[in-house]
């Protein structure tokens, strides 16, 4: 039988249904992925709108002076982050030249010196701090803490002989609140004549002047060494008066050595339509009835005359302090302030400022015309938050410092703070370094703490440095008169770790308004060295007094022109040879490091020009509206202030002390 051949049309009995509906197919492909291609093209055009609307809205917001700036912010939203900055600093002082005990005193000075013996003992306590172990960290920080608990006491009472042997000053561990009240029993000396240059000028004449007075403060803990503690509450009893001539009581507050507006009450009773305290008028009256200021008075003096009736002199209330007799005084801290008894009988009331609070007041001064002869506190509190750094700070991530973007730094800021100045720095966090540029790192800052004589303070500042990446440690002993080489290392890091084009040195009370510091930065022309602050022209040493300074430390008559603390920018330049010769050891070296800055400054305009901008809105005390900066902020008043900017969009104090 003969074999078929196999056909494969066969297998495909409708051969020419088959190819249409594969042409059917390869047509649809081909107009799908038309359509496809066109509707992605126009999708990312109009992608490519829209971001370019949302930049230019985010351009605004952060009020970038020039397309340059602008585009150097849009470039690094899709940059990734530089590699983690240094948390030490790397400035170098070599300890060869000296060592601790044999100095060339013909080649350094006594501050370089200084400078020396404190780098080296620093250096020896930071390599004990980062030996510790996490666990004996741990051990160390519970202890002290448990040791600080143990501490707070319900009451306390002194008499006038252990008052006397601690200088006048009661400790109180805890500080106070709500309701806590204090008790002295004293007796006024008697007055005696005394030359006060003040009263002489408001009386214009050179007599010696009767005084009695006594002062009764609640103070905080130093904030500065060398400085007076803050006075939460200044009480001052004037028996013989002042320039008024007339008893008087006194009342403000100070802070970094700053005082207030001060609450003066002379013998009137406050007026109806002034704010009370708790219902408490703030000045009580104690001024005899025929001394009457009422226009009453003055209108009928004349009848009791003209009918012959004699003029009966009564008093409302004595002045509460009279020389040689017994008084007891209590002082109330009450909801809305502080309240003052004498005798059972309220004399005044001073209401509460932004920037202190009750737990702040840990210790009770007495000095002046007065004997004490004892002293009793109660209702205090048992705990004290204050004692353990981390309830200042608030360990939550959005206050950690942001990751730096692989940009151009515009402004570098160095903050100088203090170790123990752990609420200081929490309120900068929460205020002005929050800002936009801050966040898109064309300003970049750090604080500058240098070691404490306490180890369990030391202890605190790593694990703070630790957790929010803003701290740099600068590994010497702190002092007062050395912050000058914060100075030098605020310009070391922002020249090598930061390669920002500016650096700007302030204080952790300082508050910053960057978009104003940029704006002010970039009025200076591109490439030219600049200095900028509120400059002091031809300022003078002053030769006696607690801030004397002596021809071995500045021989010449007048300082260089120099701009004050608080905050001033230099340009990188500047840094760059301030860091190189200081670590060459050809830096001259001043206790004031504003004037120091005015000094290297000078020397540096000697070969190369510099622009020196002078605006009186770097506030050196205080704060003023429209300022670039403020100094003497507490910690209230900064995040005051940051709420107020964000609010209202405008630059106001929060000066209520």
């Amino acid at each position: 039988m003969k074999k078929e051949k196999l056909n494969p049309f066969l297998l495909f009995p409708n051969k020419p249904k088959f190819l249409h509906i594969f042409m059917t197919l390869m047509l649809l492909y081909l107009i799908f992925t038309t359509f496809e291609f066109k509707t992605f093209e126009s999708v990312s055009v109009s992608s490519i709108l829209r971001n370019e609307i949302q930049n230019t809205h985010h351009r605004k917001a952060l009020n970038f002076a020039s397309d340059e700036a602008f585009s150097v912010h849009q470039a690094s939203l899709h940059r990734k982050p530089m590699q983690e900055l240094q948390k030490v600093s790397t400035l170098s002082f070599n300890e060869g030249d000296l060592n601790e005990t044999g100095f060339e005193k013909d080649k350094f000075s006594e501050i370089q010196r200084d400078v020396k013996v404190a780098w080296i003992k620093g250096k020896r306590m930071w390599e004990e701090i980062q030996s510790l172990e996490s666990e004996n960290v741990t051990k160390f920080m519970f202890e002290n803490q448990k040791n600080h608990s143990d501490s707070c006491q319900h009451s306390i009472s002194l008499s006038g002989s252990e008052l006397r042997n601690q200088k006048g000053i009661m400790v109180i561990p805890c500080g106070l609140t709500l309701w806590s009240h204090v008790t002295v029993v004293g007796t006024p000396r008697l007055a005696h004549w005394e030359s006060d240059p003040k009263i002489n000028v408001v009386k214009d004449e050179e007599e010696k002047v009767l005084v009695s007075q006594f002062m009764m403060e609640l103070q905080g803990l130093k904030v500065v060494d060398e400085e007076e503690p803050p006075k939460i509450l200044h009480f001052n009893p004037r028996l013989k008066g002042d320039y008024s001539g007339k008893p008087v009581i006194e009342q403000n507050t100070c802070y970094r050595m700053q005082w207030g507006s001060s609450l003066r009450c002379e013998g009137w009773k406050s007026r109806a339509d002034e704010d009370t305290v708790d219902g408490q008028v703030k000045c009580e009256k104690w001024i005899r009835d025929d001394d009457s200021r009422s226009e009453e008075s003055n209108a009928t003096w004349w009848l009791p005359r003209m009918i012959g009736r004699k003029h009966k002199i009564t008093l409302d209330w004595p002045y509460p302090f009279i020389e040689g007799r017994l008084f007891v005084l209590t002082l109330t801290a009450g909801l809305e302030g502080y309240h003052v008894s004498v005798d059972g009988k309220h004399v005044t009331s001073f209401p509460y400022r932004t920037g202190f609070s009750l737990e702040d007041a840990t210790g009770l001064s007495i000095k002046g015309d007065v004997d004490v002869h004892s002293i009793y506190a109660a209702s205090l509190p048992t705990s004290h938050p204050s004692f353990a750094p981390q309830m200042h700070l608030e360990l939550l991530p959005q206050w950690k410092a942001p990751p730096i973007l692989d940009v151009n730094v515009e402004l570098f800021v160095g903050i100088i703070s203090a170790g123990n100045h752990f609420a200081e720095r929490m309120a900068v966090r929460k205020s002005w370094m929050q800002h936009k540029l801050i966040k898109s790192s064309h300003v970049v800052a750090r604080f500058f703490v240098a070691l404490h004589a306490r180890k369990d303070i030391n202890l605190d500042i790593k694990k703070e440095a630790d957790y929010f990446g803003d701290i740099i440690i600068v590994p010497y002993m702190d002092h007062y008169d050395l912050v000058v080489v914060k100075t030098v290392a605020i310009a070391e890091y922002g020249i090598r770790n930061v390669a920002a084009k500016n650096i700007m040195k302030c204080d952790d009370d300082t508050f910053v308004r960057l978009d104003s510091i940029i704006s002010e930065v970039r009025k200076v022309g591109i490439g030219r060295s600049l200095y900028i602050g509120n400059m002091n022209y031809h300022h003078t040493p002053l030769r006696d007094g607690k801030w004397a300074v002596t021809y071995e430390e500045w021989a010449e008559e007048e300082y260089p022109t120099y701009a004050n603390g608080p905050g001033y920018i230099i340009s990188s330049d500047i840094a760059k040879f301030i860091v190189s010769n200081f670590e060459e050891h050809k830096l001259k070296l001043f206790k004031m490091e504003d004037v120091s800055m005015g000094m290297w400054v000078e020397q540096f305009n000697n070969s190369t020009e510099v622009e020196y901008v002078h605006s009186y809105k770097f506030c050196q005390f205080g704060c003023i509206e429209g300022y670039y900066t403020a100094h003497y902020q507490s910690p209230r008043q900064m995040t005051c202030m940051w709420d107020k900017l964000q609010d209202k969009g405008k630059p106001l104090c929060c000066n209520n002390r």
